[in-house]
């Protein structure tokens, strides 16, 4: 049997009533963090009326897949209007420096005159992990390596105590066929605060895989590097859970079809998969991700199975 992500089933969908108002509908973008035992409280983008994400959370027992507590007030909402998030906030994952537990963001902009468009974010997590912005400033905005727009930035800290960053960077709102080139650029730190960008990590083919985000990474120099992200042919079809993998973490190999999970024959990730979100506990390899209408049928788990 070749090694596989074991669908566990739909593990959290947004009630229809009793909703905060800025967490309406959707639960995208899951990023667990343990708080103890087999429990994580999971962060995800919710989204109010006007489609505007904030973020909320829920605690899972991620073994016995049973919903601990609901947050029913948001963790962190979109910013005032002018402001780089003002529609929006797209978790990406966290990570540590010098003590500080961060989690980095996608902010939205979508202007009435102009397309929308994304920057990076920088979110304090304090100990009792409530969130807090550390600047009205994009931690990482457009320049010369990523002039049009950013998204969803994973980051993953080394042996040595260096970081590197993977994230989505747009180059063309078309690119030729009526679907976005947005692709995977990587940036690199000494400190977790200053980064130096570096372009284009994971390779795209037109027609195959051209719009990707959110990558989720594991591994080492020792073992290898392997990641997942969504992507989108431009071929017409919805997203689809995509893998690449590297023997130092800079030089990707694109590899589709290994990706281990492909949408269901029905139910609420029949149409579409995305977002996903890789983490190891207790030995054990899981994936968080979403499914049908970008979040807005919930999210699921599953298990990797080996051969």
């Amino acid at each position: 049997m070749t090694p596989h992500w074991k669908k566990l089933g739909l593990l959290y969908r947004p009630s229809s009533t009793g909703r905060h108002p800025k967490l309406l509908t959707h639960v995208a973008n899951p990023l667990p963090v343990l708080l103890e035992g087999d429990v994580y409280r999971i962060y995800y983008s919710g989204r109010d009326a006007d489609n505007r994400s904030s973020v909320g959370a829920v605690d899972i027992n991620v073994v016995t897949r049973q919903v601990i507590r609901e947050h029913h007030e948001p963790m962190f909402e979109h910013g005032n209007e002018g402001s780089f998030f003002a529609d929006g906030v797209s978790i990406g994952n966290c990570y540590e420096a010098d003590g500080v537990r961060y989690m980095l963001f996608m902010g939205w902009q979508n202007p009435a005159d102009g397309h929308w468009r994304g920057d990076i974010g920088r979110l304090i997590v304090k100990p009792d992990l409530a969130l807090e912005l550390e600047s009205q400033v994009p931690f990482m905005g457009a320049d010369a390596t990523d002039p049009i727009s950013l998204s969803y930035p994973w980051v993953m800290r080394r042996g040595d105590g260096s970081y590197d960053m993977w994230y989505g960077s747009t180059a063309s709102w078309n690119a030729g066929n009526g679907e976005m080139l947005h692709t995977l650029n990587y940036a690199s730190s000494a400190d977790g605060h200053h980064w130096r960008r570096q372009g284009l990590a994971v390779p795209y083919v037109i027609g195959q895989a051209q719009a990707f985000s959110r990558p989720t990474v594991i591994g080492s120099v020792e073992t290898g590097f392997e990641m997942w992200f969504s992507y989108r042919s431009g071929a017409g079809e919805s997203y689809r859970i995509g893998y690449a993998r590297s023997h130092d973490g800079h030089a990707w190999q694109l590899s589709l079809g290994d990706s281990g999970v492909e949408v269901s024959d029905d139910g609420w990730d029949s149409e579409m998969i995305e977002y996903p979100y890789v983490f190891i506990h207790k030995e054990q390899r899981y994936m968080l991700y979403n499914g049908n209408g970008y979040g807005k049928s919930g999210f699921g788990l599953a298990v990797w199975e080996h051969a």
